[in-house]
Order: structure tokens, then C-alpha cells, then sequence
């Protein structure tokens, strides 16, 4: 049976830690009759949260795909992780969804991280309603939460709710679209005539919403300014696509823990929220020439077309491929292109993935695949945009009592960076230890539990470091001659590279001599030669980041010239001319924000000024306390949760993320470069 796609919702959940998603995930997978009872995260049995880590901690890790039925409509929901170390999670999930649903605190309103979720939507131009969860909590204030949405994310937010109640008063809310209210008892929602004392509020609230859809409606604004009753399904359907145009975001409110308002939300995501036909065609580029673009349609007519978002291994299945399909249709044994494998892969079998269990569509015997990876027909060769994937900021070494294990933690680590794109690990083969790097502190805490857990590898790990970089600031030529002679065939060969400074542009090679002075075969040689000279720089260690290097002269050999002598020469000529280049190392610098009370002020500015921070901007945040912006450097921010808690009695929160690699003060980097000398 074919799937009308009009009738297809493929949407995340997304917002700040604690804001209560997961618990938003649970009541729609319970009100869509997925779950026969309601899973809770504080009690460890929420559907989404299967992994033992998210239950132990109360806290979504992994993001989880679940398809839920509503009123005739298909909705694929994926529910993602509010903490800033899982970053990558939300990442991944908005690339590949249609619509979202961004779940507030009605007592904590726009978090630092909503921002960051926010942001990241934003970038992806996706779709959103949002959900003031908590309404029945000490402290709720709807408003307050459509005023923080319109100060500090720029959203054109516009109530389509009424709060009826407060706090331990919460009883339903007044549906401003359909003008009557809506109360729950026990998980019925009961529909009744308005409030006669809120009438009159709740008329001024309606003309506010029309107001709103029309200035962004022509049709609606002609019937408001002629003073005409506007049909209810007129003013939703100008609402979606408002919506669905970014022009607005419709606000909603409930309180999930105690299902209220959860069938209202999902009236709302079939409502508001886009099908792919209302997205319209995914556009993709010609793998040899990115100038020259396709459209692929949400068709099962069209060519093939699908990203890889996700990979998970499943001990009893192996690898499952997690995919979103924009085209085509998939089917067992079907075989597939990777366009940035450059391979064919054969789909071995589809499974549907009901978050642990089977409900969602991941594939499985997928060999060359990875997260971001275009799958598509192998006739037509289309390249979709990839997935952000933000750099590995902090480093902790991993050791094993007994040598025997080690290869059975090469394995494990290599699935979890198989899995886990923002995770890395590598062997130091001179100190002969493991090293692993992520996002932070709680997202390889995560993984040594795993290792011991899942994997069931006994681990013992070192205090988590900060992953520095090395770059040159200065440009420098060399001129070097590589000669072996050892009796048989000898090694030759000559370089003469300059290498200059290349902020932002990573590793650059580019070839400038002339008259083939250096045989063509042996060019990739030379790169080669430097790219791997750059896993290790001469400074201190550490990766190198941001050089180009030219190739302007050299000389061979022909008998005793080969692929390894110019490898080795490339090697040799940059690691004498980068101790002359005027080397700095790198350190990764945070975007902090800190949400505190006015109380506090001055004892939080203080610490981060102590911290090597800078304070960019400190505003009001709501009444009584004040949020702060600064860049940090990382090396300085561990511990800061406790030292935080201290200085505030507990009052203030804070949440931080990668913003880029910044040169490190002298005195620091020669204290950072003596200590790693010493270690060695």
C-alpha cells in the first residue's frame, strides 16, 4: 500500500534539558496508542530512553525514532537530547526532519540551550510550534515565555492557547482557533463553552492572533479589515502556512506530566506542521561539478534519494543504518550509490525501529556507510548536503589492567565512533596508550560507561584534558633533499615547499611547479607526506590545523625516486620549517551562558574574569536574575558546575558550547608545551 505523503508528519522534539520532552514523547506515543501505558523518565521506563545511561541519569542521550498514528495521519517522531554535549543528536535530526515541535518550561522559558536548538533549526529552516510544558509548576508563566520567545530568539511567537489556571491551578486552556475551551479529567479531554470571567480576555487574545495572520495573510486581513467573521479552517490554513514559511510560530500550553494538553499538540503537529509536499523538492549537487543542481520531489516516482543520519549497533542485528528517503522507493536487496564512498551497497534487510524495538526504518549489511553519507540511485549520482559535525574539544586516556582486551576495545571504540560522529579515539603508539575525545565531560563519561557496560571491557581512565591544536603564524620556505643510501636501490627525492598561514581554511595543498620537475605520479606522494606530518605537530604533539603548503620546486630521481621517499621527504621538509614559522598552539575557547541572580552578579563576573573569560554581554533575563554571555577558555571551565553551585548557593545554571580554537598566552603555552614535554 502506498503512503499518501500529504498525510505524513517526520518531526523532532527538541529543547533545553529538564524542559520535560521526553515526557512530551511518551504522552503522544501513549495518546497514539503506541504504548498501551505511559513510561516515565524519572522512574527509568520511557520508550524513548532506552539506553541504560539515559535511565540511570534521566536525561536523553541518543536521539530515538518512533512512528505514531493520529486522526488518519503518519507521524515519524524523533526525540532528541537537551544536553549541549549531544549537540551532534539535535544536529543529525534536524537535517533530516520536516517540522518541530520546541518544548519550553513554563517556570524556565528560553534556556541557553533552547537557543542553541533554536539556532540550529534556524540554520536548517525548519518549521516549529512550540509547547509550554509545565504549566502546573510553582512559578508558571505562560506569558512570560511568549515574551522571552520574542526577545531573545527573534520568533514571531503567537498564542494560540489561554492558560485557564496556573501552577497547582492549571485546569485546561481556552483554544483561541476554535474559541471554546478545553479541560482534562484523568486523560479525557472535556470541550465546553469559555470562562465567562476570562470572555473577555479571551476575545482580546483572538483578535491578537488574527491580527497577527493578517499581516502575513492576504485573505484573512481582507475579511479582518471588512469586519467579516473569518471561517475557522480559513484562519488554520493561513496560520500553516505561515508556519510553514517561518513567518510564525504558533504557542501552545499544557502540562504533560499530567496529560494535559498532549492531544491538543498533536491536533496541532497534523495542523501546522509540513508534509514533504509542503517542503517541496530537496535540492542536491552534481558530484564532479557543484555548480550544477537537482531537484529530487517527495515522489515514489523520482530517482532514489536518501541521507544517512544515524548508525546504532545492535548486538543481535550488527550495524543498523538509520535513513531518511526524499525520493524514490527502497527496497530488500535493492543496491544503492554512496556518493562520498564512491560505492555501491547492497541493502541487505529493512527493519522498522520502535526506538530499542523495531519501528523505524534503519537498514542493515550496510559496509561503506556513514553519518551524513548520500544513498541514492546508481544511475543518477546526486550529492545531498551533509550534516555539521562540530570538532572533539576535550581528551581523557583510557587504559586496560589486563593487555588482553585490546582488541576487544579497538572493536568497541570503533563502533562507537562508528555511531557517534563527534567521538574519536586513536592509539598513541609511543606512549602506547588509548586516547578518546568528545564534546565534554558528560559525553565521555557516557562512553567509558558504555565501554564497560554494553561492551563489557574493563576500563580505568586518566582526568579528562583539553585537545589543543598547533598552526604557524608566520610563512616559511624550505628547501629539502631526502637521500638514503643503503647498499641496494637507494631513496631519493627533493622538495622545496613554502608554507604560509591559513586561518579557517584547514589544510590546504596546492601544486606550483612547473615542467615536471617532480614526476605527476609523485604529487599525491607529497600530500600524502603532509597530511600525516599534521596528525602530529612538532610544537607539542598536537594535531596541526590550518596550513597551506605550496609546492614550488623539487628535483627526483630515476631509479632510486618512489612513493615513500617523497612521502617521507614532505614529512622531514615540514617538520623542519614549522618550528620556524613562528608555531602557536591553539586552545578551544567555549561560548558560555550563565543564567544567575542579581545577587550573585559580582561574584560570577569576578570567576570568569579569573578564568581567562570575556564577558560579551550580560542582559535581564527575567525579573530577579540576569543571563551572561562570555567566551571561556575550556582548559579553565572544568569543575565549573561545583565552583558554579558554590558561589550562587546553588541558584545559578549554566550551559556551554564550542565556539572556535583561539591562539594560547605565551605563558601558558609554555607551561601547556614543558608539561607535555615532561610526560614524554
Amino acid at each position: 500500500m502506498s503512503l499518501n505523503i500529504s498525510k505524513l508528519r517526520n518531526i523532532g522534539i527538541a529543547a533545553h534539558i529538564d524542559a520535560g520532552k521526553t515526557t512530551v514523547s511518551e504522552r503522544i506515543l501513549f495518546f497514539t496508542g503506541v504504548n498501551r501505558k505511559v513510561g516515565e523518565t524519572h522512574d527509568g521506563q520511557a520508550t524513548m530512553d532506552f539506553m541504560k545511561q539515559e535511565q540511570e541519569r534521566g536525561i536523553t542521550i541518543a536521539s530515538a525514532a518512533i512512528t505514531a498514528h493520529w486522526n488518519g495521519y503518519q507521524i515519524n517522531l524523533i526525540d532528541t537530547p537537551g544536553h549541549v554535549d549531544f549537540t551532534v543528536e539535535v544536529e543529525r535530526s534536524l537535517r533530516v526532519i520536516d517540522g518541530m515541535v520546541a518544548v519550553f518550561c513554563a517556570v524556565g522559558g528560553v534556556e541557553p540551550q533552547s537557543e542553541t536548538v533554536w539556532n540550529q533549526a534556524d540554520k536548517y529552516r525548519v518549521p516549529r510550534i512550540a509547547f509550554v510544558n509545565k504549566m502546573d509548576r510553582t512559578g508558571a508563566d505562560f506569558q512570560e515565555v511568549v515574551n522571552q520567545m520574542h526577545k531573545y530568539l527573534g520568533a514571531n511567537a503567537v498564542p494560540l492557547h489561554l492558560p485557564i489556571g496556573a501552577e497547582s491551578d492549571f485546569e485546561g486552556m481556552v483554544d483561541l482557533v476554535q474559541m471554546n475551551s478545553v479541560r482534562f479529567i484523568e486523560k479525557e479531554r472535556i470541550v465546553g463553552p469559555i470562562p465567562e470571567n476570562m470572555m473577555e480576555l479571551a476575545q482580546e487574545a483572538r483578535r491578537n492572533l488574527i491580527e497577527k495572520v493578517a499581516d502575513l495573510d492576504d485573505e484573512i486581513a481582507e475579511l479582518y479589515l471588512e469586519d467579516k467573521e473569518i471561517p475557522t479552517d480559513k484562519l488554520m490554513a493561513a496560520i500553516r502556512q505561515a508556519t510553514i514559511k517561518l513567518m510564525m510560530v504558533p504557542v501552545l500550553c499544557g502540562a504533560a506530566y499530567k496529560n494535559k494538553g498532549i492531544q491538543l499538540l498533536l491536533d496541532a503537529i497534523v495542523d501546522y506542521l509540513p508534509s514533504p509536499n509542503d517542503l517541496g523538492a530537496v535540492i542536491a549537487h552534481d558530484p564532479a561539478n557543484e555548480e550544477k543542481t537537482y531537484r529530487r520531489n517527495p515522489s515514489e516516482n523520482e530517482p532514489f534519494s536518501a541521507l544517512a543520519f544515524k548508525l546504532i549497533n545492535d548486538p543481535y542485528v550488527g550495524q543498523q543504518t538509520f535513513i531518511r528517503i526524499f525520493s524514490g522507493k527502497l527496497t530488500n536487496g535493492m543496491s544503492v550509490y554512496n556518493t562520498n564512498k564512491l560505492k555501491s551497497e547492497r541493502v541487505g534487510r529493512i527493519f522498522r525501529i520502535k526506538a530499542k524495538e523495531r519501528e523505524e526504518i534503519a537498514l542493515v549489511g550496510m559496509k561503506y556507510t556513514k553519518t551524513g553519507d548520500t544513498l541514492c540511485d546508481e544511475g543518477q549520482p546526486i550529492l545531498l548536503e551533509s550534516i555539521n559535525i562540530p570538532p572533539a574539544v576535550i581528551e581523557m586516556k583510557v587504559n586496560l589492567d589486563d593487555k588482553k582486551n585490546r582488541s576487544k576495545l579497538s572493536e568497541a571504540l570503533a563502533k562507537l565512533c562508528n555511531e557517534d560522529p563527534s567521538f574519536h579515539a586513536h592509539f598513541d603508539e609511543e606512549t602506547e596508550e588509548t586516547i578518546i575525545a568528545g564534546m565534554g565531560e558528560l559525553h565521555l563519561e557516557i562512553i567509558v560507561d558504555r565501554l564497560k557496560e554494553e561492551f563489557k571491557v574493563p576500563v580505568t581512565v586518566g582526568a579528562p584534558s583539553v585537545s589543543f591544536r598547533e598552526t604557524i603564524t608566520a610563512p616559511f620556505e624550505c628547501n629539502y633533499r631526502y637521500v638514503k643510501q643503503t647498499g641496494g636501490k637507494g631513496q631519493f627525492a627533493h622538495t622545496v615547499i613554502r608554507f604560509e598561514p591559513n586561518p579557517g581554511g584547514g589544510f590546504e595543498f596546492v601544486d606550483i611547479t612547473k615542467g615536471g620537475v617532480i614526476p605527476k605520479e609523485y604529487i599525491p606522494s607529497v600530500q600524502k607526506g603532509l597530511a600525516a606530518a599534521m596528525n602530529k605537530g612538532p610544537f607539542a604533539g598536537y594535531p596541526v590545523v590550518d596550513v597551506k603548503c605550496v609546492l614550488v620546486d623539487g628535483s627526483s630521481h630515476p631509479v632510486d625516486s618512489s612513493d615513500m621517499a617523497f612521502q617521507l621527504c614532505a614529512q622531514m621538509c615540514f617538520k623542519q620549517a614549522f618550528m620556524k614559522a613562528s608555531p602557536v598552539l591553539l586552545e578551544p575557547v567555549m561560548k558560555v551562558e550563565i543564567n544567575t541572580p542579581d545577587d550573585y552578579i559580582g561574584n560570577v563576573t569576578g570567576d570568569v574574569n579569573k578564568r581567562r573569560g570575556r564577558i560579551e554581554a550580560m542582559r535581564r533575563f527575567r525579573k530577579g536574575s540576569q543571563k551572561l554571555d562570555a567566551f571561556v577558555p575550556l582548559m579553565e571551565m572544568f569543575g565549573y558546575a561545583t565552583a558554579l553551585r558554590n558561589l550562587t548557593s546553588g541558584r545559578a545554571n549554566y550551559s556551554m558550547e564550542f565556539h572556535q580554537y583561539m591562539p594560547t598566552p605565551k605563558d601558558k603555552q609554555e607551561e601547556i608545551v614543558k608539561m607535555r614535554n615532561e610526560k614524554e
